[in-house]
């Protein structure tokens, strides 16, 4: 099983609107073979806590405007991380030192990744 193509649309624009505020080192994986409940993941570094906030909520502001609504959200409050769970998409937003800790391209390196550089290249 691999990421459906409504999952890849949601990473495309996803990446796009973290990439537009500053995102950095974006990263999608495709984790439908090992998760049967999400198919894929977006991993995005902010460089300060107020960027962390700004790149959720963007992301989530325009996942919402694409159809997309956001089951769970954690972390956001401290700008440390931000976890935004859409079902078939989980986008993590990290500030550097919590993405050098949790690791999670290591966590899932047998995944195999979503190219995000024509949302990048589009977005800017």
């Amino acid at each position: 099983m691999t990421a459906t193509a409504d999952s890849r649309e949601l990473v495309r624009i996803a990446a796009a609107a973290a990439a537009d505020t500053g995102g950095e080192d974006l990263v999608a994986l495709d984790v439908s073979q090992p998760l049967p409940f999400v198919d894929a993941f977006l991993l995005v570094t902010g460089r300060s806590e107020r960027n962390v906030v700004a790149i959720a909520d963007e992301v989530e502001d325009r996942l919402r405007d694409a159809g997309a609504r956001a089951v769970r959200r954690e972390g956001r409050a401290e700008g440390r991380w931000a976890l935004l769970d859409f079902g078939d998409l989980v986008v993590h937003v990290f500030h550097p030192e919590e993405r050098a800790y949790y690791a999670l391209e290591r966590l899932w390196k047998d995944c195999p990744v979503i190219s995000v550089e024509e949302a990048i290249a589009g977005g800017r």
